[in-house]
């Protein structure tokens, strides 16, 4: 069995970090003597000892067989995988790669319509055929839950010859659909299953918590590691189990993929927050769900205000991460963005993101009872604040239908161009356009862009959202393909 108190890469670059040697290899600061006074200022001089290259005694990321292979075959079994690939151009990669590894140009994969934006780049990359699955939309929150076993069972039964199956889990809000179910219809067709599981790592370590994607059935999941657990940003993990996808086809797509000079800092911290969760997770969430809960009771309690609770009803929702924090502001009159810019900039609070009508805030291990007092105190002073009217943003639809014409490939290597946004209606659309966060695009390419799409990017806009991807952020052009006549 298998000592999860070890962190052998960790170990690794900690013994060749104080090795007293003449170094002429990569990184050109050796060590940290070459690097800009104002950084050295701010980082401090020890993280640059351990920059270090692919050294021999560091094994190699690509075909690993040293102590990142020993890192590795650690966390599979923390997070119950057969195989585990440390990632360190974060969960992007592994998505892509998920995709890559199941799918070629014109395979069929069901995947449903909220997916990240990383999903889009797998289907441009690998050239897979999107069949996408409306999630289940809840009006009354205005929120997107997960996509139901009778949309994938409909799904397949009508696309029997997809390669794959891909879904989120949880969404940006924390829902989670029923996953189990979903996984034992898509083994009935002898399909893997994908999970884009980015915001669950920590699943596997609560009982309390959502099942993990890989416990539910999962194939393959892909977790960041760095947004909810204790690695460093950009690191994260896919785990992958079962006999139903090639590993050797998962190691070639993140060849392909990932850097070819990794940073050891990053793959040093996926080892060091697999052992901390492995030795001391449990009572790490334990305490983590203590804070989120007494949050969402006392503020809960605030008028004006609620919050997405773990015992709501609704399609697409089987069960809710405590540890997301999901709050309604427009009870009180304001858009999210205008709560959000109000808590940041006068309260001291800063949310993980806004939308339309609510603000999500990710309650993790590295918070602490302080901080769930200063989020309490600064809502009760937000219903101070004098009410903005919302009647423009209920006016605004947020459920789209899409409409595509051409796969996301065609469309993103087609003839393109540059039209003025009062002309793009009914265009084929030519790139990924989204609010970020979350990343879920709104208009992708090969979908004909369409009057509500555009009045919702443009009103998210103009309540201080954020629009990504696009050649043009002012959303004063966008690019389309060209017209063949």
């Amino acid at each position: 069995m298998l000592n999860q108190n070890q962190t052998p890469l960790l170990d690794a670059i900690k013994a060749c970090a104080a090795r007293s040697h003449a170094g002429f290899y990569t990184p050109g600061h050796k060590g940290g003597r070459g690097i800009a006074e104002p950084l050295a200022d701010l980082l401090g001089n020890s993280v640059f000892a351990a920059d270090l290259t692919e050294l021999a005694d560091l094994d190699n990321l690509s075909a690993p067989q040293g102590v990142i292979q020993e890192a590795q075959e650690l966390a599979a079994a923390a997070f119950g995988a057969v195989r585990t690939w440390f990632l360190v151009n974060g969960s992007t990669c592994g998505v892509e790669a998920a995709i890559l590894a199941t799918c070629g140009a014109g395979d069929k994969i069901i995947l449903p319509r909220n997916v990240h934006s990383s999903a889009i780049a797998g289907l441009i990359l690998s050239g897979a055929v999107p069949i996408f699955l409306n999630p289940e939309y809840d009006s009354v929150l205005d929120i997107a839950h997960s996509i139901t076993l009778d949309a994938v069972q409909a799904a397949l039964q009508q696309h029997p010859d997809a390669k794959a199956v891909l879904t989120v889990y949880p969404t940006y809000y924390g829902v989670c659909g029923d996953l189990e179910a979903i996984a034992k219809i898509t083994h009935q067709y002898n399909m893997p299953l994908l999970v884009d599981e980015a915001h669950g790592a920590h699943f596997a370590f609560h009982p309390e918590l959502p099942t993990s994607a890989l416990a539910a059935g999962a194939d393959l999941t892909v977790q960041s590691t760095h947004k909810v657990l204790g690695a460093m940003t950009q690191a994260s993990m896919l785990h992958m189990q079962g006999n139903r996808i090639d590993a050797d086809r998962v190691s070639k797509a993140l060849q392909l993929l990932q850097s070819t000079s990794p940073s050891y800092i990053l793959l040093a911290s996926l080892d060091a927050a697999r052992q901390q969760m492995a030795v001391s997770g449990k009572e790490l969430i334990s305490r983590t769900l203590q804070l989120a809960d007494e949050a969402r009771e006392r503020i809960s309690q605030i008028p004006g205000l609620s919050v997405l609770h773990p015992h709501t009803i609704s399609p697409g929702f089987t069960a809710l991460d405590r540890t997301r924090l999901t709050v309604t502001v427009s009870g009180l009159g304001l858009t999210g963005f205008e709560a959000e810019e109000i808590l940041d900039e006068k309260l001291g609070v800063v949310a993980e993101f806004a939308s339309l009508q609510h603000l999500t805030f990710i309650i993790s291990l590295g918070n602490t009872a302080a901080d769930i007092e200063q989020l309490v105190e600064a809502f009760t002073k937000l219903v101070e604040i004098t009410p903005a009217s919302l009647q423009a943003v209920r006016e605004i639809e947020t459920n789209f239908s899409y409409i595509r014409e051409l796969s996301p490939r065609e469309a993103f290597f087609a003839a393109s161009e540059m039209i003025p946004v009062e002309q793009a209606g009914d265009r084929i659309c030519a790139e990924i356009i989204c609010p970020y966060p979350p990343g879920i695009p709104v208009i992708m390419p090969g979908e004909v862009i369409t009057k509500p799409a555009l009045e919702y990017l443009q009103h998210i806009q103009s309540l201080g959202g954020f629009i990504t991807g696009c050649s043009d952020p002012s959303l004063r052009s966008l690019k389309v393909v060209k017209n063949n006549s």
